[in-house]
């Protein structure tokens, strides 16, 4: 059978095929980058769902417009308002089949075969796949404790000349780095001064340990006159509510949305409207606050439990910077005391010690870290975390 060119680009995502080792009885998993399940508000989901098909029945279960539904969107719309984004109404945006669907709209929509779209490196492997799959050349640009250097993005800009830049400021994934205000206003002035689309990933940025991160692009916008013109915005559900609702926005300039809107027309005529009127109900219902209060109390106690096991567990071998938010620790193996280096190397003992992570290197568009390790603290209870951390020290 003869398949498309394009899947050359493209191969199977390492964590996937990661996942098919996980069978093993009594393996502590840190590689899924999912929620919780044992957090999901199901008490207060099921209640929005009987709303749903009490109160609409009909439009929550028939077609529904590409855009997304209204009740939603106006939900989303206040949303995002509570989070300092002016200016916004439901026509500023459109429902999306998770964030993921609005990553596939926006390379549709604006990538073509020998274009170049900039990325962190490291970044959301989905992404890198996502954007290949249509062909531009994918690069990565350095990052740092503070997220994308902009010095060096900069650079890259003049360098590649890119149809996009994609960036994840806030608790990215994988890293973990939160890109400063300054940084921030920064991005905002080069997307101006290059007319370059940046994109703005943010499926993590409520998921705060201490003090909220700085105010999203998006938020900022309006400090930089015509950063607005070239910015996309893309939020999600998934990571504080529940990935199975597959919710997800889009904000993007009129023109923009309303191609990607034809995009998504052609792929599945609409986001699932039961999903949709659930989703909601449950933000109407004003039950959001304490779900991400509650959320934010477990993460962090997760992510100090495995800092801190990282730390006795690990020692020397490993350095990183201790997260404050999202659901991830970035490592680097130093190979001190002849200690294992290389993240695929550790990934495989580590599996015979009854643990899993993510080795790091794919995560880079170009230039791969092989040092580099992700885990997860989100799907395992402190006593877990430590002693899967304690499996992890046994592998080395």
């Amino acid at each position: 059978m003869q398949y498309a060119d394009r899947l050359n680009n493209v191969e199977t995502s390492a964590i996937r095929e990661l996942f098919k080792l996980l069978g093993k009885p009594g393996i502590i998993s840190f590689a899924g980058g999912f929620p919780d399940s044992a957090m999901f508000d199901v008490q207060g989901i099921r209640e929005a769902s009987v709303a749903a098909l009490t109160q609409e029945p009909g439009a929550a279960l028939q077609y529904g417009a590409t855009e997304g539904y209204n009740p939603l969107r106006e939900q989303l719309a206040a949303f995002m308002a509570s989070k300092g984004v002016k200016g916004l109404d439901a026509n500023g945006l459109i429902v999306t089949t998770g964030s993921q669907q609005a990553l596939d709209l926006i390379a549709k929509t604006l990538l073509n075969p020998n274009d170049v779209a900039l990325v962190e490196g490291p970044t959301f492997l989905a992404t890198i796949q996502c954007f290949r799959l249509y062909g531009p050349q994918v690069v990565g640009v350095p990052i740092d404790a503070q997220g994308v250097q902009v010095d060096k993005l900069e650079e890259m800009m003049v360098q590649h000349k890119p149809k996009l830049v994609y960036l994840i400021p806030t608790f990215g994934n994988p890293s973990g780095a939160t890109l400063s205000l300054e940084r921030r206003l920064r991005v905002l002035e080069l997307a101006v001064k290059y007319k370059t689309v940046v994109v703005e990933d943010d499926p993590y940025g409520d998921l705060y340990f201490g003090d909220a991160p700085p105010p999203s692009l998006l938020a900022l916008s309006d400090q930089v006159p015509g950063s607005r013109e070239w910015l996309i915005h893309c939020g999600s559900l998934s990571k504080v509510l529940s990935p199975g609702l597959r919710v997800g926005w889009m904000i993007a300039p009129p023109e923009l949305l309303a191609r990607a809107t034809m995009c998504k027309q052609f792929s599945d005529a609409h986001t699932s409207t039961f999903a949709q009127a659930t989703a909601a109900h449950y933000l109407k219902a004003g039950r959001m606050p304490a779900t991400l209060a509650h959320v934010r109390s477990v993460y962090a106690e997760r992510a100090q439990a495995m800092g801190d096991a990282l730390k006795r567990e690990l020692g020397d071998a490993l350095t990183f910077t201790q997260p404050q938010g999202g659901l991830f620790f970035w490592a680097n193996l130093t190979g001190a005391g002849g200690k294992v280096k290389d993240g695929a190397e550790l990934a495989k003992r580590a599996i015979e010690k009854g643990v899993a992570f993510v080795p790091g290197a794919p995560f880079f568009a170009s230039n791969p870290d092989t040092t580099a390790i992700r885990l997860s603290f989100a799907t395992a209870d402190v006593e877990k975390i430590k002693e899967g951390i304690a499996r992890l020290g046994q592998a080395l």
